[in-house]
């Protein structure tokens, strides 16, 4: 995240502080810089891509589904919203030990001696590691003691929509972030590799909330998609997994998607004859 504190203070933050004489790496200055810096790039990174996503890809017809709540696609976006800041905090508190020099991210692609190899590495193994994680954070979530007071929430939105992807309780959120935070102090980690996979993340929470079913075939096997994450909405205890099937299997927790087998939420708005001939229904 010193990348992008380092280019907002060169292209912005130096005018705005320079009238109070606040040096860089003032620690103030940085969590201030930080909390800024993480707020707007929430908001963009989770407005930006659902928006593409739920007009030009997300099927309309969804919404004439009983399940689908009024105005549900306001109702996520506000819920997302009012959430964002207050994941936030945590997530500037984390950013600045990456800062303050505390993680084992590194800039210099050569610094091993393996190079863009070991890059490729860290690429696959960051995605493995978060994987499993998430799946039992996920999964804990779903504990009676827990899930009613932070991850009910997210699951009002029964048949999702792009813009349910970061409609989740603060907590809830934070919480299944947290592997992407701790493998980088763990493991080296290249700093634009960080950067890339941060926003890969935030793309593929929103494409697993998209409503587009179809996977390849060799790929179906392996890969959680929106089918496998629609049925978890709708079935709950099943289905946890960020990115692949893997752990919901090793877990027991697999569960075949109900699209596969030709009732999907839209295959069921279609056999009820409600879905639009073009697509759309007015929010």
């Amino acid at each position: 995240m010193d990348i992008v504190l380092d280019y907002a203070d060169t292209a912005i933050l130096d005018k705005v502080y320079s009238n109070f004489a606040i040096p860089r790496d003032n620690i103030w200055r940085q969590i201030v810089s930080l909390l800024t810096i993480v707020n707007i790039g929430g908001f963009l990174l989770y407005i930006i891509p659902a928006s593409l996503s739920y007009h030009f890809l997300f099927d309309k017809r969804h919404l004439n589904h009983p399940l689908i709540l009024k105005d549900q696609v306001r109702k996520e976006i506000k819920y997302a919203l009012g959430s964002i800041p207050y994941m936030s905090l945590p997530t500037t508190a984390v950013f600045m030990f990456e800062v303050r020099g505390y993680s084992k991210l590194y800039d210099n692609v050569h610094q091993f001696r393996l190079g863009w190899i070991a890059v490729a590495f860290q690429i696959v193994t960051f995605i493995l590691f978060t994987d499993c994680f998430i799946y039992w954070i996920h999964r804990g979530l779903h504990h009676k003691l827990i899930y009613k007071y932070i991850h009910k929430d997210h699951h009002k939105w029964k048949v999702p929509t792009p813009f349910a992807s970061h409609a989740f309780h603060p907590v809830d959120g934070f919480m299944q972030s947290c592997p992407y935070h701790i493998y980088p102090f763990l493991f080296p980690l290249h700093k634009f590799t960080y950067l890339f996979l941060f926003v890969f993340v935030n793309l593929w929470t929103i494409s697993i909330h998209d409503g587009v079913y179809s996977v390849p075939a060799v790929m179906k096997p392996f890969v959680n998609g929106s089918a496998h994450h629609t049925d978890h909405h709708l079935f709950y205890n099943y289905n946890y997994g960020q990115f692949f099937t893997l752990w919901d299997r090793i877990g027991q927790s697999f569960r075949t998607p109900s699209a596969w087998d030709g009732d999907s939420p839209l295959a069921q708005v279609l056999k009820n004859g409600s879905g639009k001939a073009n697509g759309h229904k007015a929010e």
